[in-house]
């Protein structure tokens, strides 16, 4: 049987899959359809320092290929997340990963330390990528000198693995990588949406409340593999890869690119079980090929 087991950044994960936050709620709402410990991770939704209403409706639409959101952060606040929904989810079997968004530096490192307090939670995704919120999210994470500086600040407030979202609306996807490595980031996860809109031609007004939202889906799969690609061989650190991954071809696909596992999102609205599924399919994949170990497929795509 091959081994499906990755150690990232000293975090033993049983399987490279994990889920995306904002596609897979707190876990719990998924318990009907599959069995959450066989997952190597689950990534929760955004939590920030106090509670956030969203943005106003509508806040989704369907493209071509994939979705627009701009719901904005909904959630109640960090303090809720410690008080109400850590205690009913702490029991699962497996890494439980919170991703931290905030307004300011000092909202991050307020959300970062009252996370650090909780023992079932071995790392967090610092969140400065999102474009759906008008103060900070993606304006942290689209200059590599404020990268840095957002990464440094919550390193120094948050004691277990730091993990950093990075944002594909920028240049040069390499640059922000080594900022945040600069910063002390212990692995970097990406990509976080495209920024996009969609137009009602018949009512001449754009679909989402906010104009623009984030683009997700099978659309921005070959982006994301290109940046997964060239921040692997860029940084020394692990790289998780999400982007349009709807079945376990497209999560090998970011194996070979160098991702050391990946994350599943919008394919989670389609089919809740699909994150078992690509479990199953990388397991036959690795059995077909006779490939004995994950980390044998992570960045062996044969360029020559």
């Amino acid at each position: 049987m091959p081994d499906l087991s990755v150690n990232i950044a000293g975090l033993h994960f049983k399987n490279p899959v994990t889920t995306a936050s904002g596609t897979f709620g707190y876990g719990e709402e998924f318990c009907d359809f599959i069995d959450i410990d066989r997952l190597g991770a689950i990534f929760v939704k955004a939590v920030t320092a106090g509670s956030r209403e969203g943005n106003a409706y509508p806040r989704m639409a369907e493209t071509p290929s994939g979705m627009l959101n701009s719901v904005g952060l909904q959630n109640k606040g960090v303090d809720y997340f410690c008080h109400e929904i850590y205690p009913r989810i702490k029991h699962f079997n497996t890494n439980i990963i919170v991703n931290v968004s905030g307004s300011t530096l000092e909202e991050y490192v307020e959300v970062a330390e009252k996370i650090n307090d909780l023992d079932r939670i071995p790392a967090i995704e610092l969140n400065i990528s999102c474009p759906n919120v008008k103060l900070g999210g993606m304006a942290f994470g689209t200059v590599p000198s404020i990268s840095t500086e957002v990464t440094k600040t919550v390193r120094k407030a948050y004691k277990k693995v730091l993990m950093v979202k990075l944002s594909p609306n920028v240049t040069n996807i390499t640059e922000i990588a080594k900022a945040v490595v600069d910063g002390g980031a212990d692995v970097i996860t990406m990509i976080n949406t495209l920024l996009g809109m969609a137009i009602d031609a018949e009512r001449q007004r754009p679909v989402l409340s906010t104009v623009t939202g984030g683009l997700s889906g099978p659309a921005i799969k070959p982006v994301a593999l290109r940046m997964v690609y060239q921040v692997h061989k860029a940084v020394s650190v692990p790289v998780i890869g999400l982007g349009g991954i709807m079945n376990a071809t497209d999560a090998i696909e970011f194996l070979l690119a160098g991702a050391s596992a990946v994350e599943v999102g919008t394919a989670n609205f389609i089919d809740p079980t699909v994150s078992v599924k690509i479990i199953d399919g990388i397991e036959n994949y690795m059995k077909s090929h006779r490939i004995a170990s994950t980390k044998d497929l992570v960045g062996a795509l044969k360029t020559e």
